[in-house]
């Protein structure tokens, strides 16, 4: 360790160092992502962007911000189960108001609704892919701007910046155009249904570095309480909670640099049939 920081010029000047390159890897990830959210907003009209409540969604909520001169110059869209905590719905009133969001919310249908074939915790996820796609509808939305990445899971690796979708948002893994050297395919069929992810190059690291660096507020379930903390949110009943003692941000980064717990440990639907998930994906699934 000695010689290492001799190398540098001593501990401070390596420690300046090392918050130099994590300054400059957060700096490249904010430039790709702003230039593909301008991309979306150039190309692709009307646009909306999904949001969650989560650490995700609020980042990429954030960089809209900073792209578009500190408004979100498109619909918000919220997909409501009715099933979120309370500290989410909260947070929602607050801060779609703080940030002056165009919010159009969309109730989910019953369950009863969904595909019965599906795993239970599947079939509650599958409700948000039909409010979804009213929302769609209803605005007459060429694209949505959704904030998945691919490190979450196998099949989310799977996917393009810019993804076309089948009239009835259907994902077809096979048809995926490529994207090389940072050239995106915006120009699509008539009646092709887009997905932006400006954030499948992050990773959940990327994330919470990100949200420390520019104190991006998150929903206060991320920290922990009484021995236990929320890594992934989504609905009460199937989103649980796992042991942690990190109750800030630099608590939680630090537990993230050491765990290789899957960050969907908690979350129900990760535990159910291997294929549950690309199912909902391929119907058209966040």
């Amino acid at each position: 360790m000695a010689e290492a920081a001799a190398n540098f010029g001593g501990s401070t000047q390596r420690r300046g160092w090392l918050n130099k390159r994590l300054m400059d890897h957060l700096d490249a990830l904010e430039a790709q992502s702003v230039y593909i959210l301008r991309e979306a907003f150039n190309k692709l009209d009307p646009l909306g962007l999904l949001w969650s409540l989560g650490k995700d969604s609020n980042v990429m909520v954030w960089l809209c911000r900073k792209a578009f001169f500190g408004r979100v110059p498109f619909p918000a869209l919220f997909c409501d189960t009715g099933k979120k905590f309370p500290e989410m719905y909260a947070f929602r009133d607050r801060y779609a108001a703080e940030w002056g969001l165009n919010l159009n919310q969309e109730p989910c249908p019953p369950v009863e609704e969904m595909d019965p074939t599906l795993p239970p915790a599947a079939r509650s996820s599958a409700r948000k892919t039909y409010a979804l796609k009213n929302l769609v509808q209803r605005l007459k939305l060429k694209a949505v701007i959704a904030g998945i990445r691919r490190d979450e899971d196998a099949t989310r690796a799977k996917e393009r910046y810019f993804s076309p979708r089948g009239e009835n948002a259907e994902w077809d893994v096979r048809e995926q155009p490529p994207e090389l050297w940072d050239q995106f395919k915006t120009e699509f069929a008539p009646g092709t249904h887009i997905r932006v992810h400006p954030l499948l190059h992050w990773t959940e690291l990327d994330v919470w570095r990100y949200i420390r660096r520019e104190k991006i507020p998150v929903v206060e379930l991320y920290f922990a309480k009484g021995g236990k903390r929320y890594r992934s949110l989504g609905d009460q009943d199937i989103t649980h909670p796992m042991t942690s003692n990190a109750s800030n941000l630099d608590e939680i980064i630090a537990e993230l640099e050491a765990t290789r717990t899957p960050e969907r440990a908690g979350r129900a639907m990760d535990h159910e049939a291997e294929d549950s998930f690309e199912r909902l994906r391929v119907a058209g699934y966040m």
